[in-house]
């Protein structure tokens, strides 16, 4: 009954790594395109705070009254768009979190279900081309705790910019800059590979 249960756990254990590899690419390239809007957003915070410091009575361009409320609601549309790609980003980062999630609850599952046919032996047996089960479970638990983590940090920041907090806004991509955690990404990367003949064997 052992061998089985193990069989069935390693089949489980297989799928989710695959599940993550394709997340992680996800991850990644969405983080990639997220850099680019984060700038943008920093930018239009800067020419913002330059409007509000000009004094537009004070210019040739004085003979246009209403010029500085038009080129600040063209800023504010700007910053609403570019905080709505962002947003947008946010969704593809948020499925990659709940996929993880969800396949992370269904191996712990199946392990606690075979919990009682499985001995420790079985559990913790390495092999040429299998890291231990018990390892694969703690790699796994941890990918999903860095990508929870990771996006809910990511999504915290976002909600709190908006187009009066300047501050905010201009420091914005320094702070996602920040948010960053190569070993994070390094350790899932590293994962992958030490299981890489696990998942191609049957």
């Amino acid at each position: 009954m052992s061998q089985q249960a193990l069989s069935v756990l390693h089949q489980e254990l297989r799928k989710c790594f695959r599940s993550l590899e394709a997340n992680q690419t996800v991850w990644r390239s969405v983080l990639v395109d997220c850099t680019p809007l984060m700038s943008s957003l920093g930018n239009l915070a800067e020419q913002l705070r330059a409007l509000k410091n000009v004094e537009v009575s004070t210019t040739p361009l004085a003979q246009f009254p209403d010029l500085k409320e038009r080129l600040q609601h063209k800023l504010v549309q700007a910053v609403d768009t570019v905080l709505g790609q962002l947003m947008e980003k946010m969704c593809a980062l948020q499925l990659v979190r709940e996929s993880t999630s969800k396949q992370v609850f269904a191996v712990v599952q199946q392990y606690e279900r075979s919990a009682d046919s499985l001995d420790i032996h079985s559990c913790t047996a390495r092999s040429a081309v299998s890291p231990s089960t018990a390892d694969m479970l703690e790699w796994l638990q941890d990918a999903e705790r860095y990508y929870r983590v990771q996006y809910i940090q990511r999504k915290n920041l976002l909600q709190m910019l908006k187009p009066e907090q300047l501050m905010l806004m201009e420091t914005a991509p320094k702070t996602w800059a920040a948010l960053q955690s190569p070993g994070g990404e390094d350790n899932i990367t590293d994962v992958l590979h030490q299981v890489s003949f696990f998942m191609e064997s049957e």
